[in-house]
C-alpha cells in the first residue's frame, strides 16, 4: 500500500497500536493533459450502502504480505445480511462450533466477519484472514498461526491473545482479539472500489494499449518520490483500496499522450472513472515517392517543437501514438536523413509518407 510507514516490532502488546492509521481524505479535483470524466457516483458494490461513519483503518503488520489487484468475476457476491455487533452473530450452519475431535481440551473457537462499515452487510468475497501470535518472536517476526481465504471463516484455536488481519484487496483492517470459549468479532474495513477505462473521443480504447497508475492522495500534494499503489492497472479491473483521494496516471500508448486526474473512493461504492485522452495514433512511412514501397531499416524519431524527443523507433512502417500537437519527425536511413512536419488531430489516425528526398 502506500508507502513510507514501518511499524516497529515490540515484545508487548500494549506497543501494538501501529495497527491503527488514520487515513486522510479531500475533495476531488482534476488536471488534465487530456481530461477526465467525473467519476460515476455510481452503484455500489454488489448494492452494499455508504457507512455512515468515517472508520479509522489500522495498518497492516509487519510481516504481512503486499496487496493484490482484484479484478471482476465474482470475487463480490451479493452481500449477506449482518447483525450489528450489540447483537450476537448468528452462526451459519457450516460455521457451527465445532463438536468431538474437531474441538479438543483447551481450545476455542473464533467467528469472523468483515463488513465497510457500522450499518453495511457482511462482505461475502474476496477477504484474505490472518491470525498471528499476539507478541513477535525472537527475530521480531509476529508469526502466522492460521490463515484463511473464506468470507466468515471459524478458526480453532487454543485459548488465549491473539492479533486478527483482514485483507480486502489494498485495505485491511487488523486488531488484538482474546479468544475464550465461543468468541466472535466483526472487523470494519472501510474500504471502495475504483474501475477505470480510457477513451479516445467516444471510442474505448482497447485494453492492451492504455494503463493505470494509481496513487494515494492528490497530484497537487507537496510530496516527492511517491509510489503508486498499484502499477500497470488494465482496463475493467477493479482495485480495492481504502476510502480516500487518489490520483491516476493514464499513459495510452508508449508516446506521450499521459492524463493525470483526481478521484475520490468512497466506502462501500464503486467508483467508476473514463479518462478520455486527446490523442491519434500515426505510422510512418520513409517512400522514395508518393505511395511508393516504405524503406526498411529506418530509425525514426519524434520531436516537439521545443525540440525534445518524443518517441524513437525502428523499421519500414512504426506506429506511435501521439498526443494532440505539432510534431517533427526525423527518418534516418543508410546515413541519409530527412525530416517532416506533422498536425496530430485527437481521433484521426493516419498515415505519414516522409519522402526520401
Amino acid at each position: 500500500m502506500p508507502r513510507g510507514v514501518k511499524p516497529h516490532c515490540h515484545r508487548r502488546l500494549p506497543a501494538l497500536v501501529f495497527l491503527l492509521v488514520a487515513m486522510a481524505s479531500g475533495e476531488t479535483h482534476a488536471q488534465r493533459t487530456g481530461s477526465a470524466a467525473p467519476p460515476a457516483t455510481g452503484p455500489a458494490l454488489q448494492a452494499f450502502p455508504q457507512a455512515s461513519t468515517n472508520p479509522v483503518p489500522p495498518m497492516p503488520i509487519p510481516n504481512v504480505a503486499g496487496p493484490t489487484v482484484i479484478t471482476p468475476g465474482g470475487v463480490l457476491p451479493p452481500p449477506q445480511p449482518l447483525v450489528l455487533p450489540s447483537t450476537p452473530l448468528p452462526l451459519p450452519p457450516a460455521q457451527a462450533a465445532p463438536v468431538g475431535p474437531s474441538m479438543r481440551p483447551g481450545e476455542s473457537a473464533l467467528y469472523t466477519v468483515a463488513r465497510f462499515g457500522p450499518t453495511a452487510p457482511a462482505i461475502t468475497g474476496g477477504l484474505h484472514w490472518r491470525v498471528y501470535a499476539d507478541r513477535p518472536d525472537q527475530a521480531g517476526v509476529f508469526r502466522i498461526v492460521k490463515e484463511d481465504r473464506s468470507a466468515q471463516p471459524t478458526f480453532v484455536l487454543p485459548t488465549g491473545s491473539y492479533i486478527v488481519h483482514v485483507a480486502f484487496g489494498h485495505a485491511s483492517a487488523a486488531k488484538p482479539v482474546r479468544v475464550r470459549g465461543d468468541t466472535r468479532e466483526v472487523f470494519e474495513i472501510p474500504a471502495g472500489g475504483l474501475r477505470i477505462e480510457g477513451r479516445v473521443g467516444d471510442v474505448r480504447i482497447p485494453p492492451g494499449q492504455i494503463s493505470f497508475d494509481i496513487y494515494k492522495g492528490s497530484q497537487f500534494d507537496q510530496q516527492t518520490d511517491r509510489r503508486p499503489i498499484a502499477s500497470s492497472v488494465l482496463t475493467g479491473d477493479a482495485v480495492l483500496v481504502p476510502e480516500g483521494t487518489y490520483y491516476i496516471v493514464s499513459k495510452y500508448g508508449d508516446g506521450n499522450s499521459v492524463v493525470r486526474s483526481d478521484i475520490r473512493v468512497q466506502i462501500g461504492r464503486l467508483t467508476d472513472v473514463t479518462v478520455t485522452h486527446r490523442a491519434a495514433a500515426i505510422m510512418f512511412k520513409l517512400v522514395p515517392q508518393r505511395g511508393g514501397e516504405a524503406l526498411a531499416n529506418t530509425d525514426w524519431a519524434v520531436l516537439s517543437p521545443a525540440g525534445d524527443t518524443i518517441s524513437e523507433s525502428k523499421g519500414a512502417f512504426p506506429r506511435v501514438i501521439l498526443a494532440e500537437g505539432e510534431y517533427r519527425v526525423i527518418a534516418r536511413n543508410e546515413n541519409r536523413t530527412y525530416q517532416h512536419d506533422i498536425k496530430v488531430i485527437t481521433g484521426v489516425d493516419g498515415e505519414v509518407e516522409v519522402l526520401a528526398r
